[in-house]
């Protein structure tokens, strides 16, 4: 259980506290492009050490580094204002196309992400191979991730474009965070019943 949670808070540590760290310290200093390309190499470090480690690609630290390749290539665009507030909806979609995308190979992105959170523990796989509702699990917690990232994406676009901008930059928010906020709820909640059915508890 200790080297479950260790793993977990140095992966987050890693691929999401410090390169939102790098970001916000060089930002007064420098250009977004400088600031997000700098930002990307922190998860892109962890991606090659885990490989070598492994000799196994790190799907998250993989999934954290294309977000943030894609914030760069958004900031390359450039454009008005309006799609300019859109950069990140339209990386989030893009993560959801991606997540959705992962139902058609043979482990799900999900799958990747708890094998790295639990330390490539083994008995992950033979469940995998061996019990039916394991693989259904992952395959709908992806799925959801997946809807829910393309929704709020959508969301996201159809204000910008209803609203004036300055109504956009307050109302725009409680959309992103409360569907993040009710998926994040969801899937504790749903993993809660599956090990309540799994345990009898």
């Amino acid at each position: 259980m200790n080297k479950s949670r260790n793993e977990i808070i140095f992966t987050l540590i890693i691929n999401l506290v410090l390169p939102y760290l790098a970001y916000r310290l060089l930002i007064p200093h420098t250009s977004s492009l400088i600031a997000l390309s700098i930002a990307a190499l922190v998860p892109l470090c962890d991606s090659i050490y885990s490989l070598i480690r492994t000799r196994k690609a790190d799907a998250f630290s993989g999934f954290i580094f294309l977000g943030l390749i894609l914030s760069v290539v958004a900031v390359l665009l450039g454009g008005d204002e309006r799609f300019i507030l859109l950069r990140e909806s339209y990386v989030t979609g893009i993560m959801g196309v991606v997540f959705l995308g992962s139902l058609f190979f043979s482990r799900p992105l999900i799958y990747y992400f708890a094998e790295r959170f639990t330390g490539h523990n083994p008995q992950m796989n033979d469940k995998w191979e061996k019990i039916p509702r394991y693989r259904f699990n992952f395959r709908l917690i992806t799925a959801v991730w997946g809807l829910s990232l393309l929704l709020e994406a959508f969301i996201k676009v159809v204000l910008v474009y209803s609203l004036s901008i300055p109504t956009f930059l307050v109302v725009s928010p409680f959309f992103t965070y409360g569907l993040i906020g009710l998926t994040i709820w969801w899937n504790i909640g749903f993993i809660k019943r599956i090990k309540r059915q799994t345990t009898g508890r």
